[in-house]
């Protein structure tokens, strides 16, 4: 099997294991791991972090993001092109539908860069303990990823967690994965 196969099999493999959970299951494992996010030094001394505002069956994080958008910087991906740019959060009435129909900000003022994030939180299909992650396959977030010295913490749900996962060359380390039932890194 090639790389490439590799990959394709292990995303099949894991959105056949989020569909055995309930919506609901999926909101209490999101829950669970933001609340590590939380009691995570990086989290706690960033002022500017970029999150990213959830698919279906990805740790779902519109909550968190309007917890914490007037205490920190939130930044969100917004798809330009084969590229993300982060702009900022300003609430949800300020959001609309963008590419793969991800909410994002409506305004696309180009940040100054004062406004690089200290901290990037990123999904991805699955992540392993070598801090590895997997993502859909577009390569948006390893180009947002090329900022080496950004901490990056992917989240997600335990059952994306393994032990290896196929990976190239150029794809970038988490700095820790934090998922509903433990923290790598």
């Amino acid at each position: 099997m090639t790389l490439r196969e590799e990959k394709q099999a292990l995303r099949k493999e894991i959105a056949a294991l989020k569909r055995g959970y309930s919506v609901q299951a999926l909101q209490t494992y999101s829950q669970k791991a933001l609340r590590h996010l939380e009691e995570d030094e990086l989290f706690r001394k960033a002022g500017c972090v970029a999150l990213y505002y959830a698919l279906p069956g990805e740790v779902q994080t519109a909550d968190f993001i309007e917890k914490w958008y007037k205490v920190k910087q939130i930044l969100l991906p917004v798809v330009v092109g084969d590229d993300l740019s982060l702009q900022r959060y300003i609430g949800k009435d300020h959001l609309r539908k963008g590419a793969f129909d991800i909410l994002e900000p409506e305004t696309t003022p180009i940040l100054p860069e004062t406004s690089y994030p200290e901290l990037l939180i990123v999904p991805g299909i699955a992540f392993d303990r070598q801090l590895n992650r997997l993502g859909r396959g577009k390569g948006y977030y390893d180009r947002l990823l090329s900022q080496p010295d950004t901490p990056a913490i992917g989240v997600a749900f335990s059952f994306q967690l393994r032990d290896r996962i196929p990976t190239e060359p150029h794809d970038r380390k988490m700095t820790r994965i934090i998922t509903d039932s433990e923290i790598v890194g």
